[in-house]
């Protein structure tokens, strides 16, 4: 019998959007009490079901076995401005009663031999569905801008050549990856000014828009 998809990633895209809300809600908190934000920006999707399939194919998962082998059907992404916010993150994460973090894998510590470097947890997270609570797992993975940025990249390059990249491609790719993290650890060794000048730059901005409410409510009484 045909798989009902629709029915079957319907919990996956609950998660994703419980997770958007609640990890962007970390964010503003963060904001609002004045302290240094280590979350840039979230992102997360549910994985295309063209994508279950060759990744089952490839993986030699049976698609009865889905929702125990494959991890990142419902997928998040973190991204931070330094090294040093990841591990923040996940520290934070660790301590939310609202998943169950069931693995971890640091490729920021060692990175995969591509260069490529992320921080992934794979979480269990319960979702509410009308037949009651359901368990699924879900990938979430934390990394700066940089490394984003290369791995988009990577990602692109690999979908061109199927997985094979040319070698002289994939020596330069690895060059960039090693670049990148490069200007990670010259920011991170810069971080305490440039959260400071962050800190000055936002206080400003909160003093102008206190500025403009004043205005508008003067005009508006």
């Amino acid at each position: 019998m045909e798989r009902d998809w629709d029915t079957f990633l319907a919990p996956y895209e609950l998660a994703v959007a419980e997770l958007k809300i609640k990890l962007r809600g970390l964010r503003k908190q963060y904001r609002n009490s004045g302290e240094h934000v280590p979350i840039e920006f979230v992102t997360g999707r549910v994985k295309p079901v063209e994508s279950i399939l060759n990744k089952a194919e490839l993986r030699g998962i049976a698609l009865n076995r889905l929702e125990d082998e494959m991890s990142d059907m419902a997928g998040m992404r973190i991204m931070c401005q330094f090294v040093e916010d990841i591990h923040l993150v996940v520290d934070i994460l660790r301590r939310r009663n609202d998943m169950k973090i069931i693995q971890e894998r640091d490729y920021i510590t060692n990175r995969k031999a591509s260069g490529y470097r992320s921080y992934h947890l794979v979480i269990e997270y319960p979702v509410q569905m009308l037949e009651g609570e359901k368990k699924l797992l879900a990938e979430i993975q934390i990394r700066t801008l940089s490394m984003n940025f290369w791995a988009t990249i990577e990602h692109s390059l690999n979908y061109k050549y199927k997985g094979q990249i040319p070698e002289d491609i994939d020596q330069r790719l690895f060059r960039a990856a090693e670049a990148a993290y490069q200007l990670d650890e010259e920011m991170s060794s810069i971080r305490d000014e440039i959260q400071e000048a962050q800190h000055l730059f936002n206080r400003k901005e909160q003093k102008k828009e206190v500025r403009q409410r004043g205005i508008t409510d003067r005009d508006h009484p």
